[in-house]
């Protein structure tokens, strides 16, 4: 597309037939629009073909879904509510390979708050002489309410900040967890090294970034060569965190002959994006000798999944049935209707025997409630061979 969505210029309204080189070239003309107007902007749906490119997708406005604020404190509600706005566009990929928008609505049923916008999430941004001013900054050890109100100044106001002050203080904590301490990431080195002159079979792998700091570790001791007989199916989980650093803890773990966990080999992650992952996996399976398992299980991560895709290609992947019926209460616990929902969605989860089964049971949930337009329904549906016992019962899961 010809126009230049980075300018300060008034951003073109869309409409049917406009194209784009790349889904990226859509996401930032549809996000530079909605701040212009004032709505944030989420992808609602997608598909991806057979050879791993998007086919279509579609961006709306971050009100678009029907759940409701299910805050206790009503001193305290939620800052942004599902409100059923229909807003969005439709992408297609063309034969030629551009994306070419095939829908479009511009109607919200909410007010647009334009002078508001740097306050929604996907319109937020910590630029790199932001990050810079405030990393020496806290180096030098200043509060960070000072630090970011240096910034305030330097802008020349709220208004013209593309962050919060809650944005400055995550990245300052993502900076000190890379930092780690020269006295805690020495003492991880000595204790390593002291492990592994006491055993030969212990392993262990430090990253460090550019400036040599330390940012992701991965270790196993000998006992994780069980792996070699029980490692045709593993799990792997980051919903831990340390208590000093607040790094998230990711266990690899299995199952024996007696139906006991066993560990395979456990690392700490500074951030859970796909490359930290690809990392992480990939000296893992160093570890094991390059052997891949047959199947694993994790929790819903993208990030996750897509370097589960490039390092382990051949092993089958599914979501943790667990983790997904955990999240029933939070998504659907203000509805009214919530026992009725949750027991048709564990009728269509536990009950249905056959694929052809459980999507009529899943039509039937969506009619009975009109949860046609529910997002988190719509996703799982979208993934529904990744996690419904009725599409993966034939494959050895342990």
């Amino acid at each position: 597309m010809e126009q230049n969505v980075e300018n300060k210029d008034v951003v073109e309204e869309p409409r049917a037939g406009m194209s784009f080189s790349s889904v990226e070239e859509v996401r930032a003309y549809y996000t530079s629009y909605a701040k212009q107007v004032g709505f944030g902007v989420t992808k609602r749906s997608s598909k991806i073909g057979d050879d791993g490119k998007i086919r279509y997708f579609t961006l709306a406005c971050v009100r678009q879904g029907t759940s409701m604020s299910t805050t206790s404190n009503i001193l305290k509600p939620r800052p942004m509510e599902h409100n059923g706005c229909k807003a969005k566009i439709n992408v297609i990929l063309s034969s030629e390979g551009e994306f070419c928008l095939t829908h479009v609505v511009l109607e919200h049923n909410h007010t647009l708050s334009p002078g508001k916008t740097r306050y929604i999430r996907c319109h937020k941004r910590l630029d790199e002489s932001s990050k810079r001013r405030l990393e020496y900054n806290d180096m030098a050890g200043i509060q960070l309410s000072k630090n970011y109100n240096y910034c305030v100044a330097e802008a020349g106001g709220y208004e013209n900040l593309t962050f919060g002050e809650r944005d400055a203080r995550n990245y300052i904590r993502e900076v000190r967890l890379l930092r780690l301490g020269l006295g805690g990431a020495e003492a991880l080195q000595n204790y390593f090294t002291r492990m592994q002159s006491q055993n030969d079979g212990f392993f262990y792998v430090m990253d460090v970034d550019k400036e040599t700091r330390l940012r992701n570790v991965f270790w196993a001791d000998a006992r994780s060569r069980a792996y070699e007989s029980f490692g045709d199916v593993i799990t792997f989980d980051t919903t831990y965190l340390t208590n000093a650093y607040k790094m998230p803890f990711a266990p690899f773990v299995g199952v024996n002959h007696h139906g006991q966990s066993i560990l395979f080999g456990c690392g700490l992650i500074s951030a859970k994006d796909t490359d930290t992952f690809v990392w992480l996996f990939e000296s893992w399976l160093k570890c094991m000798n390059g052997r891949a398992p047959q199947a694993i299980i994790t929790d819903q991560d993208k990030a996750m999944q897509n370097a589960i895709a490039k390092v382990f290609p051949k092993s089958r992947h599914r979501f943790c049935l667990w983790h997904i019926m955990k999240k029933v209460p939070k998504k659907f616990g203000a509805y009214s209707q919530y026992d009725d929902i949750k027991s048709q969605l564990h009728r269509c989860v536990y009950d249905t025997l056959s694929r052809d089964e459980f999507d009529k049971c899943w039509q039937q949930l969506l009619d009975s409630f009109d949860l046609h337009d529910h997002s988190w329904l719509e996703w799982l549906y979208f993934e529904r061979h990744l996690w419904v016992p009725a599409y993966i019962r034939n494959d050895f899961w342990a």
